[in-house]
């Protein structure tokens, strides 16, 4: 009896710990951010509609949907999250603060479509005083802003390439193809971190600079640096980053 009592505590412990993980999900913003990487998807799309064959773009767009299906997205997402956090408690606390929905908030309007398309030609500058100044800068070295900004284009980019790689197979080896992918991810990270600074001004232009500073303390700490580690590795799971797209499985039902 004692065994079966044991064994049914544990079993409480996993889905609490599941529900944790899945809340954090949620609060975090991810899915709003998904939807957003969707409507990116389709504007990238519609860059190709006509440069290209009828048939070779539809080609490019039924391979490019199935790649970044929303429910294999959000699948593999949560599976990397669950799988690299252990202990998200500290992150869901945060995000479930005051200041973390406003986080949030000021992240997913920043990604919206509205935004990007008004900013297309490049932000402008923000002007700062010093003290605000050093704050973005903990925060740039504390967030993986860089990383997953480079993630995101380099999948948005890859659009074209993926497809044609599934069309005709044997176009890129596999080997030359991971070298050409990290060159260009180590470009666009390069060419991100030049602006950072301005770019975080800009997302978080509502933060007061106390807010900001709760902010930085949060993703410097223990529990933030785990989160943003394992968020970083999640995105990358998110758009199958290193897979092609014969290696992605379709999304599966209840998970």
């Amino acid at each position: 009896m004692r065994a079966v009592f044991a064994l049914f505590m544990l079993l409480c412990s996993f889905a609490v710990l599941a529900d944790d993980h899945a809340r954090l999900y949620q609060s975090a913003g991810w899915p709003q951010q998904r939807a957003h990487f969707a409507e990116a998807l389709k504007a990238a799309q519609q860059r190709y509609r006509s440069s290209l064959p009828p048939a070779v773009f539809q080609a490019l767009v039924d391979n490019s949907n199935r790649r970044f299906d929303s429910a294999a997205m959000d699948q593999r997402a949560q599976a990397a999250l669950r799988m690299q956090l252990a202990d998200p408690l500290p992150a869901l606390q945060f995000f479930e603060s005051p200041l973390g929905r406003k986080i949030v908030a000021a992240e997913t309007r920043a990604t919206s479509r509205e935004q990007l398309a008004q900013h297309a030609d490049g932000l402008p500058q923000v002007p700062a005083e010093a003290t605000r100044r050093l704050l973005i800068r903990h925060l740039a070295q504390a967030l993986p802003a860089t990383e997953a900004g480079a993630e995101v284009s380099l999948a948005l980019a890859g659009v074209a390439a993926d497809s044609l790689s599934s069309m005709v197979p044997g176009l890129f080896g596999g080997a030359q193809a991971q070298m050409l992918v990290q060159s260009q991810r180590e470009r666009l990270q390069q060419q991100i971190e030049v602006d950072i600074d301005n770019t975080l001004l800009h997302v978080y232009l509502e933060l007061s600079d106390p807010e900001l500073e709760e902010f930085a303390a949060f993703a410097e700490s223990p529990g933030g640096k785990a989160y943003y580690q394992a968020a970083l590795a999640a995105l990358r799971a998110a758009l199958a980053a290193g897979e092609s797209a014969g290696e992605l499985q379709p999304a599966q039902q209840g998970i």
